[in-house]
């Protein structure tokens, strides 16, 4: 329901005591109107009565009837009256005129009645005749009255029409109407004219409050002297002052803590930026000498030594394992905070995975005495193949780590809406408590291993898995419980199988080792680097070049021994980068010479290039056995043998 307005409520205060006063004078006034009007009726009713019996008193005494009619006759002529008869002592009427009497006559008294008629609208009238007492002067009489009163000579009955009384009355209530009405437009007008000076002053401070209200602090009120509302539009203007003085202060001190704010974020962004800069040198600077270390390390364990060397050795390649880990670890992570990491989805059958899955971590679950198994499918997934694999093997990696003794069984089953599959982890290891299933997915946060003992991890695999699959947007769930083990699962979406999806590697040609007399070139201008990356993989059997830049690479690859394969780093010395120089180098040749990059950059720029050009990019530091496995898959790409076969550049890793 809509509230009245200020305009509404005032009319009405103003016009609600004046239409109360005029009602009640109205109703007293009608009343008394009408009261005089009906007791002037009957006076008269009773007078006409009285002169009837005084006129009929011979006639009814002396039962002259002629005389009794035309009395009777004479009264039919008065207004109002309807029926006049006379009544004799006996009851017998001897004269009548008007209407048809009565069936009934009303009941004679000896006393004066009126009796009302309110069907026919008439009232009856019942007026006695007595016989007039004349005193006599007897002078022997005492005169002593007589205390009985002589009986009437007969009734004179009388019906009067209230018609004429109800036309008054109506009379008087229209009337009575028409003035309490013109009362109540009067009061009205003169309501009107009073509350205008009111309401008018009212509503322009309404006016200017609204206008404030909405934001123009700049309104004002005009408040002449004889305003009966000056104080308070004085009272309104002088808050708007304050309020746009309190507005224009708000906003100095918001442009003076924003100019504050942006040059602290400058401040902020120019210490981010030499941040960035100081941990990407940092990083590459760092990864090189590790990177070296982990050559050096394979090399010098394929040597022959004694027992306390080999153990020394092999403490000394746990450490460099556990860096490079490190590295590795963390570069998955800022790669996923800086989102530079691209889904590419795609159909892939889910055996590949798998198999690869069962290659990299089968020796590291018979090293722990721990049974790995990974039941076939035939599945065909849509997703990121590599970070899937990436999810897969922390997971594996994960359970493995934490299962002292017992099975890691991994598996693939399909959900009853047959629309995803579901990828479960299982293992019979320590399990998780409960108050700890959503802190485990925290950097470095590990259960159990307060001494950050690396032996058991980073505390970083469970972070990466949540990541990544946060990215593909696969649901993670994870289900255990202290001494019950642990179950991870992700559901990924199906793909339908074609005959086209069907995809596998290419056989290796060689019998035996594919890298023995495969011929490398390598592009690296830090000695150190260098030494370290050609002993590793002149100790595996291949025929190895070196160059430190773009020239002679271009004259070992023209006229030196074949080349299989390019081996680059990104950063080459005089502002060069190895994938300007493997393109130039192929368009040289005139084929795709199978290549890969190598580089301590974890810039997204590196990564996405490296991505474009169709290139592998294997950060610094590089485990021996993902090297060797990537040149295995290179020397088993079609044209390595040189431009009769080629057929275009690798897919590359991830």
């Amino acid at each position: 329901m809509k509230r009245m307005d200020i305009r509404a409520r005032l009319l009405l205060t103003a016009l609600l005591p004046v239409t109360t006063l005029g009602l009640v004078l109205a109703a007293v006034f009608l009343l008394g109107w009408v009261t005089d009007v009906s007791d002037a009726h009957q006076q008269r009713a009773r007078l006409m009565a009285r002169q009837m019996a005084s006129a009929s008193e011979y006639g009814l005494f002396s039962g002259n009837t002629a005389h009794l009619q035309s009395v009777v006759n004479g009264a039919l002529q008065e207004p109002d009256v309807v029926w006049v008869g006379l009544v004799n002592p006996q009851g017998q009427l001897v004269a009548q005129s008007g209407r048809p009497p009565p069936s009934h006559l009303p009941t004679l008294t000896a006393g004066e009645s009126l009796i009302p008629d309110a069907l026919r609208r008439q009232d009856w009238l019942v007026q006695p005749v007595l016989a007039s007492q004349i005193p006599l002067d007897d002078l022997f009489d005492a005169g002593s009255p007589s205390s009985d009163a002589p009986p009437p000579l007969g009734h004179v009955v009388m019906a009067f029409s209230r018609e004429t009384l109800d036309q008054r009355e109506q009379r008087l209530i229209w009337v009575g109407v028409a003035v309490t009405l013109a009362g109540m437009l009067f009061g009205g007008v003169l309501a009107w004219r009073l509350g205008r000076g009111l309401i008018e002053p009212i509503m322009e401070v309404s006016a200017v409050i609204d206008r404030i209200a909405r934001g123009n602090l700049s309104a004002r009120a005009l408040a002449p002297p004889d305003d009966p509302m000056r104080d308070l539009k004085l009272g309104v203007n002088h808050m708007a002052m304050r309020l746009e003085q309190g507005r224009d202060e708000l906003e100095q001190r918001i442009a003076m803590a924003t100019r504050a704010l942006r040059e602290r974020t400058e401040e902020a962004e120019t210490a981010t930026l030499a941040k960035s800069r100081f941990l990407a040198a940092a990083s590459h600077d760092l990864r090189q000498p590790t990177h070296a270390l982990g050559m050096f390390v394979a090399r010098l364990s394929q040597l022959p030594h004694d027992d306390e060397t080999r153990q020394l050795i092999s403490h000394l390649e746990t450490s460099v394992q556990a860096m490079q880990a490190l590295l590795d670890a963390l570069l998955d992570i800022s790669r996923l905070d800086a989102k530079s990491v691209q889904v590419r989805s795609r159909p892939f059958a889910l055996s590949e995975v798998f198999a690869q899955l069962s290659n990299s971590l089968t020796p590291l679950a018979l090293q722990q005495g721990v049974r790995l198994r990974i039941l076939p499918t035939t599945a065909w997934l849509l997703t990121d193949p590599a970070l899937l694999s990436r999810i897969l093997l922390n997971l594996v990696s994960n359970a493995l780590r934490y299962t002292p003794q017992g099975t890691v069984l991994v598996t693939c089953r399909r959900t009853a809406d047959g629309q995803h599959a579901r990828l479960q982890v299982w293992d019979s290891g320590i399990g998780i408590a409960p108050e700890d299933h959503e802190a485990v997915f925290r950097e470095f946060y590990q259960v159990g291993n307060r001494e950050r003992d690396q032996g058991k991890g980073l505390g970083l695999g469970l972070n990466i898995v949540q990541r990544t699959a946060r990215l593909l947007g696969l649901p993670l769930q994870l289900r255990s419980a202290l001494g019950c083990g642990s179950r991870f699962s992700v559901l990924v979406p199906l793909a339908p199988i074609t005959e086209g999806q069907v995809h596998q590697l290419a056989p290796i040609a060689e019998p035996n080792d594919p890298l023995r007399g495969l011929g490398v070139l390598v592009i690296e201008d830090n000695a150190l680097v260098r030494e370290g990356l050609v002993g590793l993989l002149r100790s595996w059997g291949c025929e190895v070049g070196v160059a430190d830049g773009q020239a002679e690479a271009l004259q070992l690859l023209l006229h030196g021994p074949q080349t299989h394969v390019l081996i680059s780093d990104y950063r080459l010395g005089h502002g060069n980068n190895g994938i300007d120089l493997i393109q130039h180098l192929r368009h040289t040749v005139g084929w795709a010479l199978p290549a890969c990059l190598i580089s301590g950059d974890t810039d997204p720029v590196v990564i996405h290039s490296a991505q474009q050009a169709g290139l592998t990019l294997l950060h610094k530091p590089v485990r021996p056995a993902k090297l060797r496995s990537l040149l295995r898959r290179l020397a088993a790409a079609p044209g390595t043998g040189g431009p009769a076969g080629a057929h275009g550049g690798d897919s590359g890793l991830e």
